[in-house]
């Protein structure tokens, strides 16, 4: 079985819910495959994609990640089922753990084992999609006695990774594995680490690939380059992602930003990530070159795109990012 290609809008597209429902109708009038939510606040991730069933046709809505520490799996079961009531083959629940500084700072959570609390969650939520009745005790995670009513089709649940053993129990126990903020030249251990995962659950066919691709059509490739650092610097000094950047063969960069951010040196940490380190995990370009990197990214291995512009990004560069990737101009399944 071949799986898919295709490409997917990011949303929600800012605060305000009715920017995010334009921008869905807008992908979808413009060929777009997919949406895929982060799920990091407001406006809330899953709530928004009850509202965009309604909005929207064809467009497949998926959730790239809601954080298994953030809800039950009683809950994630309970809303997975409505949603896949409300778009039939169209909903794809993404589980995954996030990070400290996420879970632990801004939701008050213990993030232990997370590894462990992703894997015990799906299994749960899956058991309960079915309409099991739930008898588990799965490393602390319980539940006893729930039962919904099974829900056909039933949603996929893809599960996020980063490092080794990661993606190779989302390839293993999910249905598809979800990438992000990799070095390209790391790519090909991801996948092959991916593919491991398949093998071991007994999926010869593979799983589908979804990477959130941060990119940003632009003439001004060294602005772009600052606010890919900007944003996401924080992020590689958080200890999961300092470790998938240091685990992907970029020691020094790891530990540079590391000390920088402990030591509240903002420019330190920044400069870490070089103009060559931010062209190996960000697509800044033209057009042209846009669409080259994410093409021949796909040819790869990553089945489904999710075209992300960079975060502080003017209107027009956002818009021409997103344009880039319409149908029309970028036949990637053709």
């Amino acid at each position: 079985m071949t799986i898919q290609r295709r490409i997917a809008i990011t949303l929600p597209a800012g605060p305000r819910v009715q920017d995010t429902i334009d921008r869905a109708q807008w992908a979808e009038a413009e060929g777009y495959t997919d949406a895929w939510f982060a799920d990091a606040g407001a406006p809330d991730a899953l709530t928004l994609a009850a509202a965009l069933a309604r909005e929207t046709n064809t467009l497949r809505l998926g959730v790239a990640v809601t954080p298994v520490f953030t809800r039950t799996p009683a809950v994630l079961a309970a809303t997975a089922n409505t949603l896949a009531q409300l778009m039939p083959g169209r909903f794809v629940l993404g589980l995954g753990s996030s990070s400290q500084t996420m879970m632990e700072n801004w939701h008050g959570q213990t993030f232990d084992r997370p590894l462990t609390r992703v894997k015990n969650t799906a299994l749960m939520v899956r058991a309960m999609l079915a309409g099991q009745k739930t008898a588990f005790d799965l490393d602390g995670l319980r539940s006893h006695g729930y039962r919904q009513e099974a829900i056909e089709p039933a949603p996929p649940i893809f599960i996020a990774g980063l490092r080794a053993k990661m993606l190779e129990m989302a390839a293993e126990v999910g249905d598809g594995v979800i990438i992000n903020l990799w070095p390209r030249r790391a790519l090909r251990k991801i996948i092959d680490h991916i593919n491991a995962g398949a093998k071991a659950g007994g999926k010869p066919a593979g799983v589908e690939v979804v990477n959130r691709a941060m990119v940003l059509v632009t003439d001004d490739k060294p602005a772009a380059r600052n606010l890919f650092r900007a944003a996401f610097a924080p992020y590689y000094a958080t200890p999961v992602y300092n470790a998938f950047l240091a685990w992907a063969g970029f020691d020094d960069v790891a530990r540079n930003i590391a000390e920088g951010w402990a030591a509240r040196d903002r420019t330190k940490t920044s400069n870490a990530l070089s103009d060559d380190m931010v062209d190996e995990i960000a697509v800044i370009g033209n057009e042209d070159e846009c669409r080259e990197r994410i093409a021949a990214d796909m040819a790869a291995g990553i089945h489904t795109q999710i075209i992300a512009p960079l975060a502080g990004a003017t209107d027009n560069d956002v818009q021409r990012t997103l344009a880039t990737f319409s149908r029309k101009d970028f036949p990637y399944g053709e």
